[in-house]
């Protein structure tokens, strides 16, 4: 046999292609790194915001959009990240807001820094499987110490303020103080507060531009971007009865294509004649009924607008089904589909219905002691500041809401971080081989938090690891914000605290994302 047939037999003839020509394939140590050094990327972008000292991102879009926020979660959904490995770390973010609300920022962060290690861990010649067993133990180990460090006491209106002004210091908050922002936050966690614990979406948030962020306020009830359905309506009414109309008040449309044949001037009058008593029908039914003020879903005939609007009557129609349900909510009505079946017991009552003019007409309900639903009118010079406020009120509500449903908080200021990383250095000692090293790893990435704190505050980051470490020591000890200073203290007795489910969310996706990150080999793409 030829030597040309045997290697035929061998099958090295020709080499077996089984993708096309465009794909791409990156493996081993190469795809590792390439996924490794893309979370570290996106965890970076972030990091420098963390904290009551942290800075800000400008973000601006091809359109000319500009966005001006330190909020992590924020900054990672507007930017334009295509690499598959970032958007995971991403993905952290979103999971951390969608569950808590709060720490998108720390938990980021602490992914990054997880990788970081990885990374060095990998190029110690220790098997990718060992290090992910490994965080995976350390993980474990890192929950039940935030369950240590969860602070003793109620959760009372001073615990849930101090909550609120921890998740907002270092926010864009319009020049005004967490503090002064804090109490209308609390009154409104406690308002929908019951058996079954806060009923977060009960709270809203509406912005508007044009004052200064100290005219930030609370209304116990709702505020809807809606205008009357005819110019003269009452603009204010007190202890008002409210109607909600899931209907048109107009002439019903046929389902089908229809043409009516009129062949005389007195079948016309009476076709014109059954219109307007139909019309005239609505208008006294809505005036029998004795509705101060009515929102409708539907359409409302001019004719009936008008006539309503005469008697005194605040109509608005084409509200959308969300405002028609926030409404219902806030005043105790019912929804009715046919202004027919309206029922005394099915009005709703506010102490207040009016209608301010700002860019566009805005609706307050004021529904008083039964209200079911409250608002938070967010003010600020410029759409920048009352954009960035919101955010900071939103994680100052999610903050105060994880704390009163789960009774549980833990030291800020870093803290509880180094609480964890403590005693994971005491829990490496019993694991064997070298996965120890990996607990080891995983105490040594959770000090990225105070450490960046110091970073952020302007002081030498290793200096303060090695003085809050020993603080730790003997007690209790954070790097709290007082003023201009930034002292090593016990963050507990200032008031710097945080829901412990914040903590253990951040400390969950952070290890989720980078043990999947990190057990990646290959990377395949192709169109």
């Amino acid at each position: 046999m030829s030597s040309e047939g045997a290697q035929r037999r061998r099958g090295g003839a020709q080499p077996l292609f089984i993708m096309s020509e465009d794909a791409e394939r990156t493996s081993g140590e190469d795809a590792q790194s390439a996924n490794i050094e893309a979370g570290k990327a996106v965890a970076e972008s972030v990091r420098t915001t963390l904290g009551p000292r942290g800075m800000d991102k400008m973000l601006v879009s091809d359109s000319g959009d500009v966005v001006i926020t330190n909020d992590g979660a924020t900054i990672l959904d507007e930017m334009d990240i295509d690499h598959p490995a970032a958007e995971m770390l991403v993905e952290v973010a979103e999971s951390q807001a969608d569950d808590v609300g709060d720490g998108t920022t720390t938990a980021v962060t602490l992914a990054g820094e997880l990788l970081s290690e990885f990374e060095r861990l990998l190029e110690d010649e220790i098997h990718p499987t060992t290090v992910v067993q490994g965080y995976k133990k350390a993980e474990r180990a890192a929950l039940e110490a935030v369950d240590e460090a969860v602070v003793d006491g109620e959760i009372d209106e001073e615990t849930l303020t101090e909550i609120v002004t921890t998740a907002m210091t270092g926010k864009g908050t319009g020049g005004v103080t967490p503090e002064s922002l804090a109490g209308d936050i609390v009154t409104a966690v406690r308002r929908v507060e019951t058996d079954a614990g806060v009923d977060r979406d009960a709270i809203s948030i509406t912005t508007q531009p044009g004052s200064s962020a100290g005219a930030t306020e609370l209304v116990e009830g709702v505020i809807a971007e809606e205008s009357p359905a005819r110019e003269g309506a009452p603009s204010d009414l007190s202890d008002a009865s409210v109607g909600v109309l899931d209907a048109d008040l107009d002439q019903a449309e046929p389902d089908v294509d229809a043409e009516w044949q009129v062949s005389s001037r007195d079948q016309l009058d009476e076709a014109l004649a059954a219109e307007r008593e139909r019309l005239e029908a609505f208008t006294q039914t809505v005036l029998d009924l004795d509705i101060d003020a009515l929102f409708v879903t539907g359409d409302v005939n001019d004719q009936v607008s008008a006539a309503l609007t005469q008697d005194g009557v605040l109509v608005f129609d084409s509200v959308d089904s969300d405002t028609a349900s926030s409404v219902a909510k806030a005043t105790g009505a019912a929804q009715i589909g046919d202004l027919d079946d309206f029922e005394a017991d099915d009005f709703g009552s506010a102490e207040s219905v009016r209608v301010e003019t700002f860019d566009d007409d805005l609706v307050f309900v004021e529904g008083g002691g039964d209200t079911e639903t409250v608002t938070l009118f967010v003010r600020g010079g410029t759409g920048h500041v009352t954009d960035e406020l919101e955010r900071a009120i939103r994680d100052g509500v999610d903050a105060a809401t994880e704390a009163a449903d789960t009774g549980e908080v833990v030291p800020g200021a870093g803290a509880t971080e180094l609480h964890v990383a403590a005693a994971l250095r005491e829990e490496a000692a019993s694991v064997e081989g070298r996965e120890q090293l990996a607990v080891e790893a995983f105490a040594d990435a959770l000090d990225v938090v105070p450490r960046t704190l110091a970073q952020n505050a302007g002081q030498d980051p290793i200096d303060a690891l090695v003085d809050l470490r020993a603080a730790n020591e003997d007690g209790r000890a954070g790097l709290v914000q007082n003023g201009e200073e930034t002292a090593i203290v016990d963050p507990v007795g200032e008031g710097v605290v945080d829901p412990a489910s914040v903590k253990q969310e951040a400390i969950q996706s952070a290890t989720e994302s980078a043990t999947m990150l990190a057990r990646i080999d290959d990377v395949i793409s192709a169109e």
